[in-house]
């Protein structure tokens, strides 16, 4: 893309979009909401149309695409991605679909082979055959047809789809569970550009670790959106910002680009604050000069604006996004215990979830329950806050704990789908200042006009957005919390992320992102079927520990981790980092920058001291007693000359270098 423009009516959408997508390469698009970046992808896939600029693709590049798709939008239940009639297909014949021009190679290659075996035929037809039957077979072998049935399974183990799931009608899946299968199509297909938008919503942790090592060593490029920063910082080398309608690239991981992006705008901001500096005192020279009145004064004043005018001037850097804190305070503290499970059995229909789960929460913990998707960690969670009881084992609270919920399914009601965002929080919590709701539901995505939506009008992640801001107000000092992160963008994320590693309660929450996990768990606790395997840690840590323990025997895979190791297109795929001759070359226009700066400021030091100098000289000059000493005057006046030539060339370089 170069220099692409877009608008919808009189609103600029993009201003300037430039950025190059290598062969094999995987890049990430980020932005705040709101920023452009499906807009690009609607470009990218022909949806739209550029207002300006130049979009150029590969002749014949294979495009696919992943769109963001919640559970009530995603695919219509009876019909597949592209709204055609399944037919009663189960989950595997969908996905095997794929495969079908491999499947016709297949027959074909089986009916040259039948053709082959006929004695009768004539030499010459025959040889006409096996010509035929050998270029197919090439074809057949390059485009992986000997693989098509182990790469399917591979797929849907690492996707998480144990194998009963296979043969479930495709129709009956849940709206994720069909995202995940068109996600799983489109590794199948080998696009040579993937566009995943929010590829890992409906994905448990383990799946989203397969995932990463699969886009890894996947031989197309990939281009992804994605509010999963640890994921982000797995897979991609290139991160691509769309900031004010237009882009800027950063070649490294997502943790690359934040760190850069805070030293480029530091850097940005002092070059400007140096130039003003400058550009102030030429001006203060020009102004000092002007005030003399003198004809030489006027013509070094005119001289210095023309100086002036050759700066080329810097931009002055745009702010900043205000660094906005969000406060979570306890209203009481609670004992030193705080929530005890004993022997927990929990299951539905005949079929245990989970047994004999125990642990204990001390003040103060921060812990993040983990485990694959269908273990039962929603429902453990429920036990905890008394919504089930369980088959067999008993919870206990500790002395004045005040506990707070949020739950990722939004069962909640709030109090009146009339009200709006604003008067629900200011209705639960009447003595609170106006600008302290108003701040919380910003951190919450809630910016503007929008704290006046009425509730009837909410989407379900604007519904769960305000029932966590609800709870961060409710003065508990142990929360619960159920996929917190789900619905906030990167920005959302950091500020949660800071007032959680502040809080001084107790925090128990569930959550597969992995980055969230790092920042504020000190401990995690991995639900299995046969209790919890506790890690004193935060996710890297447990990652660390739970493959040594796994090494040495004191852990057994579940049978879908292992056949998701065993999935992987390929191993050894490397985190991709920079290159020793981009590092050298990095350091090379450092210090050449460097020593620009250093010249830069020894010339204007030199310009200073000989402009007072040359003032001296005319003073002199003017001196009646010096004035009638010829000699000395024609000395006075050469040095002047000689310091007015060095001026002038001092001036050039001067200019040059800005």
């Amino acid at each position: 893309m170069k220099n692409v423009q877009k608008s919808i009516g009189v609103e600029e959408i993009l201003n300037d979009i430039t950025f190059t997508i290598e062969e094999k390469e995987k890049v990430a698009l980020v932005g705040i909401n709101g920023a452009g970046k499906t807009s690009v992808f609607r470009l990218l896939t022909g949806e739209w149309e550029a207002d300006g600029g130049a979009i150029t693709k590969v002749n014949g590049m294979r495009l696919g695409y992943l769109p963001q798709l919640s559970e009530e939008e995603s695919f219509p239940t009876g019909r597949d991605e592209n709204g055609d009639e399944n037919n009663g297909e189960t989950l595997f014949e969908v996905l095997d679909k794929v495969f079908e021009p491999l499947k016709k190679i297949e027959i074909e290659l089986r009916r040259l082979e039948h053709e082959m075996s006929v004695t009768s035929i004539p030499e010459e037809e025959l040889d006409l055959i096996m010509k035929k039957y050998d270029q197919l077979s090439i074809r057949f072998q390059e485009s992986g047809g000997y693989e098509m049935n182990s790469r399917l399974k591979g797929v849907l183990r690492g996707l998480g789809f144990i194998e009963e799931q296979w043969i479930q009608q495709y129709s009956k899946l849940s709206g994720g569970e069909k995202t995940r299968a068109l996600l799983g199509k489109l590794l199948l297909e080998r696009a040579d550009l993937l566009l995943l938008d929010e590829p890992t919503n409906h994905l448990d942790i383990d799946s989203v670790a397969w995932l990463e090592e699969y886009l890894k060593s996947f031989a197309g490029a990939v281009l992804i959106i994605s509010h999963d920063r640890y994921f982000m910082d797995r897979v991609v080398t290139k991160t691509i910002e769309i900031e004010h309608k237009k882009s800027i690239v950063y070649n490294g991981n997502y943790s690359y680009f934040v760190e850069k992006k805070a030293t480029d705008r530091a850097l940005a901001e002092k070059h400007f604050a140096e130039q003003q500096k400058v550009i102030k005192h030429h001006e203060d020279v020009i102004k000092t000069f002007r005030s003399w009145k003198t004809e030489k004064a006027m013509i070094r004043a005119k001289s210095r604006e023309k100086l002036l005018a050759k700066i080329e001037r810097v931009d002055k850097p745009a702010d900043a996004p205000d660094t906005m804190r969000l406060r979570l305070t306890p209203r009481i503290k609670s004992g030193n215990d705080v929530l005890n499970a004993e022997g927990l059995l929990m299951g539905f229909g005949g079929k245990t979830l989970f047994e004999d789960v125990s642990f204990e929460l001390k003040k103060g913990d921060k812990v993040a329950l983990i485990g694959p998707n269908g273990i039962g960690k929603t429902t453990l969670l429920k036990i905890l806050v008394g919504q089930l009881q369980p088959i067999n084992g008993r919870v206990r609270e500790g002395v004045n704990v005040r506990m707070g919920y949020y739950d990722q399914a939004h069962s909640f009601a709030l109090e009146s789908e009339e009200k709006s965002i604003f008067q629900e929080l200011a209705d639960t919590y009447p003595r609170l200042p106006q600008t302290e709701i108003r701040t919380l539901l910003a951190a919450f995505m809630f910016i503007g006009d929008d704290v006046f939506k009425p509730i009837s009008a909410l989407s379900g992640g604007e519904r769960g957005r305000v029932q966590l801001a609800k709870i961060m107000l409710a003065g508990a000092n142990f929360l619960i919390l159920d996929e917190p992160t789900n619905h906030l963008d990167l920005y959302s994320k950091e500020i949660l992320e800071e007032a959680l590693k502040e809080f001084t309660g107790t925090l128990l929450y569930i959550s597969h992102d992995r980055y969230f996990i790092n920042n504020t768990a000190t401990r995690v606790l991995d639900l299995t079927p046969t209790g919890i395997v506790a890690y004193a840690g935060n996710y890297d840590y447990y990652v660390e520990k739970k493959a040594t323990l796994t090494l040495e025997g004191f852990i057994t895979p579940l049978p879908n981790e292992l056949q998701k190791e065993s999935s992987l297109d390929s191993t050894n795929a490397t985190d991709a980092t920079n290159t020793k001759e981009e590092w050298l070359r990095k350091k090379e226009l450092d210090a050449n920058e460097r020593k620009k700066k250093s010249r830069i400021s020894k010339l204007e030091t030199e310009i200073v001291q000989l402009e007072s100098r040359i003032s001296e000289c005319e003073a002199n000059l003017a001196d009646d007693e010096i004035g009638r000493d010829a000699k000395r005057a024609q000395v006075i006046f050469e040095e002047k000359t000689t310091l007015e030539e060095k001026l002038l060339l001092l001036y050039d370089e001067w200019g040059g270098l800005n």
